[in-house]
C-alpha cells in the first residue's frame, strides 16, 4: 500500500542517523516524483502517463502527489528546473569568472556543448519539445530555461572576450547556443555517430569565435 509520505522502503534518517525535517522530506519526495515521472513520460509520453501511474511507479499516493504537484505541467517544470541546474553548473561558472580563470570558463562552455551532451540525457528532448510547441505553459518553461542559459552564455563569452562589439557577442551566444541544441538533436538521430570527430570541430568553432570576438 502506498503511504502519503516517503516510500516505505526509504530510511529517513539522514547520513549521521538523525531525522531528516520535514522540508528536506519534502524534497525527497518530489524529487522522487520527478525521478518516476521522467522514466514513464520517456516510455509513455506526456498524455500517455496519468497521476496513478507516477503513484504506483514512485509509491505515493495521488492525492499526496496532488499536494506537491498541481498538475503534470507542475512536474516537467520542477523536471526541467533539475535538469537545467545539473547541466549548467552555474556555481563551476561563477567560480571561474570570480578567479579570472579563462581556462576555466573556457572548460565550462565546452562542457556544456560536448562533455554534458550524453545520448541518454536527450531522451525526453523532442517529448518536451513538441508538448512546448501546443502547450503554452511548457512554452514559457523552456523559454525561462533559454533566457537562463543564454545569460551564463553571455556572461562567459564576456569574460573571455572582454569589450567585444555587444552585437559580435550576441551573435557568438546564438551560434553557440544552436550548436549545442543542434549537437543534441544529432546525438539523438544518429547514435553511431563519430562523435570525438564532431567534439573536436565544436572545440575549434569555440575557440574561433572567441577569437573572432577578441578581434571585433
Amino acid at each position: 500500500m502506498h503511504n502519503d509520505g516517503d516510500h516505505g522502503g526509504c530510511n529517513d534518517a539522514g547520513d549521521a542517523g538523525l531525522p531528516r525535517s520535514r522540508g528536506e522530506k519534502a524534497l525527497l519526495r518530489r524529487r522522487r516524483l520527478v525521478d518516476a515521472a521522467r522514466g514513464l513520460f520517456g516510455e509513455h509520453g506526456f498524455h500517455g502517463t496519468g497521476m496513478a501511474q507516477i503513484a504506483e511507479a514512485s509509491g505515493i499516493r495521488v492525492g499526496q502527489i496532488y499536494r506537491d504537484f498541481a498538475s503534470k505541467e507542475d512536474i516537467i517544470a520542477a523536471m526541467v528546473g533539475i535538469d537545467l541546474s545539473d547541466f549548467l553548473d552555474e556555481a563551476a561558472l561563477a567560480r571561474g569568472l570570480a578567479a579570472g580563470d579563462r581556462d576555466a570558463v573556457r572548460g565550462w562552455l565546452l562542457d556544456l556543448m560536448i562533455r554534458k551532451q550524453e545520448p541518454n540525457d536527450t531522451t525526453l528532448l523532442p517529448e518536451i519539445l513538441a508538448e512546448a510547441s501546443r502547450n503554452p505553459r511548457v512554452a514559457a518553461i523552456m523559454r525561462e530555461g533559454d533566457a537562463r542559459i543564454r545569460h551564463q552564455v553571455g556572461a562567459a563569452l564576456a569574460m573571455l572576450a572582454p569589450g567585444a562589439d555587444p552585437a559580435c557577442r550576441r551573435c557568438a551566444e546564438e551560434l553557440l547556443m544552436t550548436l549545442m541544441m543542434g549537437g543534441c538533436s544529432r546525438r539523438m538521430a544518429l547514435v553511431e555517430g563519430d562523435w570525438p570527430f564532431m567534439e573536436g570541430c565544436i572545440v575549434r568553432f569555440l575557440d574561433q569565435q572567441i577569437g573572432w570576438l577578441m578581434a571585433a
